[in-house]
């Protein structure tokens, strides 16, 4: 693959192996994908396929026992533990299924919070802050502690504060996975809406069939392996993975 077409994020044969007391478990194996800026790359696959182990290692958040993984120029198996702390903070925004939010905080300090890390100003910081929450629909709901919000909301502030540092690469396990289907339809055409305007590479684990329709690329995983899935039909049809 020639740097003109490399995907803003491209993984090639990725593998995980986890030493155990029972012996080795092979979470993912030989695994090569790709997702190009302005793209929503789903994987999907049942509990245990392999998805999170996957979307932490094209995260920065786990090194592969094998394989590589470039964001841009950057190859994050070659780079130190402060370097990929940099690559983190500056160009991945994270979002979880159990959304992770600070109770203590309300909706725009939690957005703020990796703002505040990256040592942004702090007028820049109220700025930036309050043009993701409109962007999410929460302008209303600024001084508002996740326990007051539901959950469709939290996930809202969880998705804001992934997006604040506009990143290149959103990592998404589960989104939608504590939602029921009409908010997770809502926040998965969120993701979709701010994806192409923000020119964002996202990799989004699911096991829900209706959200697949709004990829522009679907993988199947099973048992950590990358299986040919079905002809995509979604909104956005187009191959599984880049060679």
């Amino acid at each position: 693959m020639t740097d003109e077409i490399r995907p803003a994020l491209w993984a090639e044969n990725l593998s995980r192996t986890f030493t155990t007391g029972a012996g080795d478990v092979h979470a993912c194996t030989d695994i090569t994908i790709g997702v190009h800026a302005g793209e929503l790359l789903v994987v999907r696959g049942k509990s245990g396929s392999g998805k999170t182990t996957l979307l932490n290692m094209l995260g920065a958040l786990d090194r592969p026992t094998s394989g590589n993984v470039w964001i841009g120029d950057d190859d994050l198996t070659t780079l130190s533990d402060t370097k990929l702390a940099e690559i983190r903070r500056g160009k991945i925004g994270y979002v979880f299924q159990t959304f992770g939010l600070i109770p203590v905080l309300s909706a725009a300090e939690n957005v703020e919070v990796p703002l505040r890390i990256r040592g942004t100003a702090p007028g820049e910081r109220t700025a930036m802050v309050s043009e993701i929450l409109d962007l999410v629909g929460l302008g209303d709901h600024a001084l508002q502690r996740p326990y007051e919000l539901s959950g469709g909301q939290q996930q809202r502030v969880g998705l804001a504060r992934a997006l604040v540092g506009e990143p290149d690469i959103l990592i998404a396990d589960e989104p939608t996975g504590q939602l029921d289907s009409r908010t997770a339809a809502t926040m998965m055409d969120l993701i979709e809406k701010l994806v192409k305007a923000k020119g964002i590479a996202a990799v989004i684990s699911t096991h829900d069939p209706l959200l697949v329709a709004r990829a522009h690329n679907v993988v199947d995983l099973h048992d950590g392996r990358l299986v040919q899935p079905e002809t995509h039909q979604g909104r956005h049809a187009a191959p599984a993975a880049v060679d």
